[in-house]
């Protein structure tokens, strides 16, 4: 979901790097501009006389380098907690940078430069866990991170805390398949059960899963990603996860084309996330409304 940035307002970290360099370079002519003037001025006005403040290009450069260096270390502290998490060591910790196309956006930092169906977007990963009677969102979630593989165990926490109960079975597209996701999803669950998972393995290609399930049993040393895709294959696989299309999708559809909500109006992923829990909100009543009195 698009932020209230623009992905031209970003900078990546090498390009900050060099940015500063310049500007450096700059200002110190700049400051040597103006000593050379002030002294001329001196000479003829004399010593005591005042000067004019720092000329205003001296100015928008100071400005302009005191940003970018606040943003380098942004994303420096960013690369620091990243690793922390990654659970390296603290030397590394201590030692670890941000790779030099790594995204700082200076009107809404902690959004992040993400892909999106019409190319890339400055924006926030919105998320929602939809149930298949009535397509009621029962979990919500914004996170700047990019990538859903790991968004799922979040949001099986986010569905148990939001609604009360933990998924008997959870259907999703390609995007959060993994194997630490289907050992979780299989590990966990209620009264000691594993959570039913029919998750895409890849990219569907045309009529993929309308072919017969292969005759030949899979190998023991088969991945969970590889058993995954075969029951898929199989008849109740692709009738259970075909059902996604008319659950999910179509949420996500009223929200952005029936109700007009393509991008966030606020800044800052706490203002976000309330934004997007109160569109689902709105969402949610809006389908109990028709419910009871259609």
């Amino acid at each position: 979901m698009k932020a209230n940035a623009s992905k031209h307002k970003a900078m990546s970290y090498g390009r900050m790097k060099e940015r500063e360099r310049q500007l450096r370079a700059e200002v110190r002519e700049l400051l040597a501009q103006a000593e050379a003037a002030d002294a001329a001025e001196d000479a003829h006005y004399g010593v005591d006389r005042r000067g004019d403040e720092l000329p205003a290009e001296l100015q928008r450069r100071e400005t302009r380098l005191k940003k970018i260096r606040e943003a380098k270390r942004a994303l420096e502290e960013r690369a620091r907690q990243s690793a922390e998490q990654a659970g390296k060591p603290r030397a590394e910790v201590q030692q670890a940078k941000p790779a030099d196309k790594e995204q700082y956006n200076f009107t809404d930092p902690e959004s992040r430069l993400m892909k999106g169906s019409d190319g890339l977007v400055q924006g926030y990963n919105a998320q929602a866990a939809v149930e298949p009677r009535l397509q009621l969102i029962v979990g919500q979630s914004v996170t700047p991170a990019a990538n859903d593989k790991e968004q799922l165990e979040p949001m099986v926490q986010v569905i148990e805390q939001q609604s009360g109960q933990r998924p008997a079975s959870i259907l999703a597209d390609s995007g959060y398949c993994s194997e630490k996701n289907l050992a979780y999803l299989a590990a966990t669950g209620q009264s000691g059960h594993p959570i039913e998972a029919y998750i895409a393995t890849g990219k569907q290609q045309h009529d993929e899963y309308r072919q017969p399930c292969p005759r030949e049993p899979l190998p023991r040393n088969a991945t969970r990603v590889e058993r995954m895709k075969r029951k898929l294959q199989t008849k109740a696989g692709r009738a259970v996860y075909a059902a996604r299309k008319t659950i999910v999708e179509p949420v996500f559809g009223q929200i952005k084309e029936a109700r007009g909500f393509r991008h966030f109006l606020l800044r800052g992923l706490a203002k976000v996330q309330g934004e997007w829990a109160l569109v689902c909100l709105t969402h949610n009543i809006l389908k109990l409304h028709r419910l009871c009195y259609a």
